[in-house]
């Protein structure tokens, strides 16, 4: 039964997050005790200067793009023929994927990701290669196959029916009430015809299945939506499918307008809000606070390979940045807490921000009785000497504080091993 002793995250009704003295007790998969307040004698591992925070939580990942972090200067659309497309191809072999695959995985759990919401790739056999190899590992998340039926490279194309029998078979054998669940994931509206778009509206109709896609990431791209859909708007398009859902996950929701967004507030949709991704690809800032003025739940998401953070607590520090620009763009005049989150807020969206924007139960928070997903963190700086200290940690943060990470109550990786390797 291990048991571990330091300054605990816990989140607020506020939406914030705080961090208390306490010593936990694991059993099982599970979180056994939390006793409060002064360590005593028996902790295993920890202690006052030691960060024990809920695993991250990343809402909007590629599986495929982590060796492609980094192509830079080129926008969205030549980004995914010159880069994307050859990277995603690469997976129709199988074996190829299967190693790319492991080590994403090492890499997750490196960083402290513990819970992914994931496009693979449209090999069905390299999708279920990733769903088995996460299952096993004990993340909670979803992975989709990506549907593509047109507008894209031959070699990455499948025909709609093809893809829709395809993706009921994984939905079995993954069923949306699994820790680790297969989702439907048509790319974006650019590359699916309006047949397989109706087509996975369906499968998530009877399945209770995470959809999850891309919407208004760039100006062109949604153009082009409105120019292929006899000038509908992009969010209508989806709707009209029946895509919009509360399991509904649209990554980046940047070039939105007040009608888009009451849209997608009235069908309980959820953004994925991607910083760190949108930055490097110029594509935009997204306005989260107009987002939440319009009872949008706004996850957050790396979107490697565009995202260029395998961090979480990296990308929270994006959220606040990007919001930072937007309010000074917008010359507001109201005080800065008003339209931008601090670091308690970023703490809180990584992990039990993100869990209920996605509606996860067993994730995101660290409480008696709740799964095991850990980080256990231990920072070489004097941070609770800091004024802030949890904004401290953010700014200041170093990957290799990140000591151990576990998944359902077993050490998933440890700093000590990855160094004698």
């Amino acid at each position: 039964m291990p048991i571990l002793g330091g300054q605990i995250v816990q989140s607020l009704d506020d939406g914030t997050a705080v961090f208390r003295p306490g010593v936990l007790e694991i059993e099982g998969e599970r979180v056994a005790r939390i006793h409060w307040g002064e360590f005593r004698n028996g902790v295993e591992l920890g202690d006052a200067e030691t960060l024990i925070c809920p695993g991250f939580i990343d809402a909007h990942l590629h599986l495929p793009q982590f060796d492609s972090i980094g192509a830079a200067g080129i926008p969205l659309l030549r980004w995914l023929d010159e880069v994307i497309y050859p990277a995603e191809a690469r997976w129709n072999d199988v074996e190829v994927a299967r190693s790319m695959i492991a080590r994403v995985a090492k890499q997750c759990l490196a960083f402290g990701t513990t819970g992914i919401c994931a496009f693979a790739a449209p090999s069905q056999e390299s999708t279920l290669a990733a769903l088995e190899t996460f299952s096993r590992n004990g993340f909670r998340g979803v992975i989709g196959q990506v549907m593509m039926d047109r507008d894209a490279p031959d070699d990455l194309l499948r025909e709609t029916q093809q893809l829709v029998d395809q993706v009921q078979e994984t939905l079995t054998r993954y069923p949306a009430s699994g820790r680790m669940a297969a989702a439907v994931t048509p790319r974006f509206a650019l590359t699916c015809s309006e047949p397989l778009l109706h087509a996975a509206g369906r499968l998530v109709a009877d399945s209770g299945a995470v959809v999850q896609t891309h919407l208004a990431e760039t100006l062109d791209e949604c153009q082009k939506v409105s120019d292929n859909f006899a000038g509908a708007a992009y969010v209508d398009v989806y709707r009209q499918a029946g895509i919009l859902t509360p399991r509904c996950l649209l990554g980046h929701g940047i070039h939105l307008d007040a009608r888009a967004r009451q849209t997608i507030a009235e069908h309980g949709a959820v953004i994925a809000h991607c910083p760190t991704a949108n930055a490097f690809l110029g594509s935009g800032t997204m306005n989260r606070a107009a987002h939440q003025r319009s009872e949008i739940s706004v996850a957050l998401g790396s979107d490697i390979g565009a995202g260029f953070e395998r961090s979480m607590v990296r990308v929270g520090r994006a959220m606040i940045e990007a919001a930072m620009i937007v309010r000074q763009q917008a010359g507001v005049d109201a005080p800065a807490w008003q339209t931008v989150p601090t670091a308690a807020h970023a703490w809180h969206q990584i992990t039990a921000g993100n869990a209920d924007a996605l509606g996860w139960t067993d994730a995101g928070r660290i409480r008696p009785g709740g799964t095991a997903d850990l980080v256990l963190i231990r920072p070489d700086i004097p941070w609770r000497d800091s004024p802030c200290p949890l904004s401290t940690l953010m700014y200041a943060w170093d990957d290799r504080w990140i000591r151990q990470t576990y998944l359902r109550g077993q050490v998933r990786y440890s700093s000590s091993e990855s160094v004698s390797r």
